[in-house]
């Protein structure tokens, strides 16, 4: 390994070709290997030798089905796309390799970094772009800042994610829109964006620690009512008034939304607060109306 280079997984599996020269493989046998990724490449060791990746050169798919072809059955595996070729990696001891990988891809990076590009809905002006460096350390992202300075959330903190094509610091990239609260309770939303595979990777990460929370609970009306109330800042205790229904309706629908994990009990009757759950339920019935 190069000098700070670090080693993040190190586990057994296999991989086989389901694209080579941009041609589909529909017969390719699975090869047993050794998977390494560490903060700057992917390693493929078998008996007979080893590929060295740059992460550089690895990019998520926007569609995993959709990069595999038909008639290539991929299971359980994750593809990864190599300029013409789509490998499939299957490593069988880890439970999520797609996050891993991202995880390592993304680790001690350099990307650029807008905070906070929106705070409470208002779209901060004077914010600007800046360069960053990017860690996700078990649950915690941290962004290094210019001077010093860093930000921190929880990943499980956040609510929702939107994806843009802006003009960025001259270039037209990719930007991941990152909702969460700050150290204040504050919901804000921090904008990161890079080279075209750190956009994907960082994508790729956050969706799936919320499609994690998600089930299959469908909000009632009055439900999605009271949840983009509080998501546009109404007091709790004014939610009665505010969509014309009884404290007592009002406090089951905050049992219910305590149920299905979208709010936070902050005192025994009548106060809640939105979570990332929430936030992000409340966004998604926003966007229905």
């Amino acid at each position: 390994m190069s000098e700070g280079e670090q080693k993040l997984v190190d586990t057994s599996g296999d991989y086989r070709y389901a694209v080579k020269n941009g041609q589909p493989v529909a017969d390719a046998d699975w090869r047993s290997c050794r998977i390494v990724l560490t903060s700057e490449r992917l390693v493929l060791a078998t008996s007979g030798g080893k590929q060295a990746i740059p992460h550089a050169r690895i990019m998520l798919p926007d569609d995993a089905d959709d990069a595999v072809p038909e008639g290539v059955s991929r299971g359980a595996a994750t593809p990864l796309e190599i300029g013409d070729n789509v490998i499939l990696v299957d490593a069988q001891a880890v439970d999520d390799f797609e996050s891993e990988y991202c995880r390592a891809a993304l680790h001690d990076e350099v990307i650029l970094v807008k905070h906070p590009a929106v705070v409470g809905g208002v779209i901060q002006d004077e914010a600007t772009w800046s360069k960053c460096q990017f860690r996700l350390d078990d649950d915690t992202v941290t962004v290094g800042l210019p001077g010093g300075d860093s930000v921190r959330f929880d990943i499980e903190n956040v609510g929702t994610i939107e994806t843009d094509d802006q003009q960025v610091m001259g270039d037209q990239r990719t930007v991941v829109k990152v909702e969460h609260t700050d150290e204040d309770d504050r919901s804000v939303e921090t904008h990161f964006s890079g080279m075209a595979w750190h956009s994907r990777a960082l994508e790729s990460l956050l969706r799936t620690v919320i499609d994690e929370r998600q089930d299959d609970y469908e909000l009632s009306e009055m439900e999605s009512q009271v949840l983009m109330a509080l998501y546009s800042g109404v007091s709790p205790f004014e939610i009665s008034d505010f969509v014309g229904i009884d404290v007592e309706r009002v406090e089951e629908i905050y049992q219910k939304l305590l149920d299905v994990g979208a709010v936070d009990k902050v005192r025994e009757r009548t106060e809640v607060t939105l979570n990332a759950q929430g936030r992000n339920m409340a966004s998604e019935a926003m966007s229905e109306e």
